[in-house]
């Protein structure tokens, strides 16, 4: 069977893969939406700000 310093290795080794998957489930449920929700807030905001100030400079 297994001896203490292999099972010791082998529950590292679930510790760490279970840290890692839930790592990715979280980034990709939460984080990379976020980002990319805030980033096309932003680039609308700058088109909508520039087409105002295109608007008021003209006659």
């Amino acid at each position: 069977m297994f001896e203490f310093d292999q099972y010791l290795g082998f529950l590292a080794f679930l510790t760490i893969l279970t840290i890692g998957f839930w790592l990715m489930i979280f980034l990709l449920t939460f984080v990379v939406p976020y980002w990319l929700v805030g980033n096309l807030r932003e680039m609308l905001k700058e088109k909508r700000e520039a087409k105002r100030a295109e608007q008021d400079t003209t006659p």
